[in-house]
């Protein structure tokens, strides 16, 4: 008896550590889902037991699956969140209808009678994102001649959470920049040549959505260059009063001449006008 309890020993210890692997893996798989805000959404399993569903890190009970497939809802759980909003089925699989961001979070089913852990879900509840604005930005360039060729852009999005804002110029990634606060502003820079002849876009996503903006350099950047032109103007002012000056001096000059000359051929007419012939004869 001993000798055969001693043969097994290694075949127990295998199916133990079987057994602990199966657990394990059962329990550490997460499982992501996404879903548009005001969506709803099913998070799937098969159950064999009673069990019950928890939610976020203080694992507040939500609802509860009896084996004789009674179903009790805790309205008041989680701060009464999911009040009216929760539907289960024969499976166990929980339904949360009119989802809002404030959903996001995890998801675990566990064993009635023995608390442990057989499912986890990780559930990301997203707003639609917003379309991005382009905004002219004036900063202070070292040399006029660097002013009058660039134009500097930003890209900017209002009150988003958990998104990815970036810059494309064709399908090449330029710049990029994402966050996970909730309602902050987003922007972006972008300098641009306004020659420039390359297509440019501007593009928001989270996992759910996404808005893309294409720029025209043409139409956003035209203030700029009149601003440019503008500034050239006004700098070429006294050349031009210098210029005006000078063309009317020069002006005055032959109007004086011509006048004279003029005079001139009138005097001379008259002197020979009165001069006699007779005179000249004796």
């Amino acid at each position: 008896m001993l000798k055969l309890m001693k043969k097994m020993l290694p075949l127990i210890f295998f199916l133990l550590c079987l057994w602990c692997l199966v657990g394990v893996s059962g329990v550490d798989e997460v499982k992501s889902v996404s879903v548009m805000e005001g969506d709803s959404v099913t998070l799937y399993i098969q159950r064999d037991d009673e069990i019950e569903w928890r939610f976020g890190p203080t694992k507040s009970i939500l609802a509860e699956v009896k084996e004789n497939n009674d179903f009790k809802f805790y309205k008041d759980s989680a701060g009464g969140r999911f009040r009216d909003r929760l539907n289960l089925d024969r499976t166990g699989s929980l339904s949360i209808i009119n989802t809002s961001t404030t959903d996001s979070g995890e998801y675990i089913v566990t064993r009635t009678k023995t608390s442990a852990v057989l499912y986890t879900f990780r559930l990301g509840v997203y707003a639609p994102v917003p379309v991005p604005v382009f905004m002219r930005h004036s900063p202070q360039y070292s040399s006029s001649s660097e002013r009058s060729s660039k134009c500097l852009l930003l890209c900017s999005v209002f009150n988003v959470s958990h998104v990815t804002l970036s810059w494309y110029k064709g399908n090449s990634l330029l710049s990029s920049i994402s966050v996970s606060d909730l309602s902050i502003s987003l922007s972006l820079p972008l300098e641009v040549e306004y020659q420039d002849k390359n297509s440019y876009s501007c593009v928001i996503n989270n996992p759910i959505s996404n808005q893309t903006t294409h720029l025209d350099i043409s139409q956003i950047c035209s203030d700029c260059c009149c601003c440019c032109s503008t500034e050239t103007i006004i700098r070429l002012v006294p050349a031009v009063v210098v210029v005006v000056v000078v063309v009317v001096f020069l002006a005055f000059l032959v109007y004086g001449f011509r006048t004279r000359n003029l005079q001139r051929k009138k005097s001379v007419q008259t002197r020979t006008t009165d001069t006699n012939p007779l005179d000249v004869l004796e």
